[in-house]
């Protein structure tokens, strides 16, 4: 896989919504790439979290990170993220 550059404005989502930087990196690396808006993709990680969100201090059960990021010649660059948390079970 390319290199990852995380940018300025990922950054603060990241810190804002609680998503840590090897969250954001499994989610490109296990997650199935979509399109998104202007050439762009996304991919998106369910996590077990089992802690209180940094957003509304609410205990949940998992956190699904949402990276939104450019394929460049030399690396991946992401744009945004974004988190979701939940207490709901996934039936696969």
């Amino acid at each position: 896989m390319k290199p990852v550059r995380i940018s300025n404005h990922a950054r603060l989502q990241m810190y804002l919504r609680g998503a840590l930087e090897e969250e954001v990196v499994k989610s490109i690396q296990l997650g199935e790439w979509k399109p998104a808006k202007t050439g762009k993709f996304q991919s998106k990680w369910r996590f077990n979290f089992n802690l209180t969100a940094p957003a509304n201090q609410r205990f949940y059960k998992y956190k699904t990170v949402e990276s939104i990021f450019a394929e460049e010649p030399d690396e991946i660059v992401i744009i945004t993220v974004k988190v979701y948390y939940s207490n709901e079970e996934v039936i696969s």
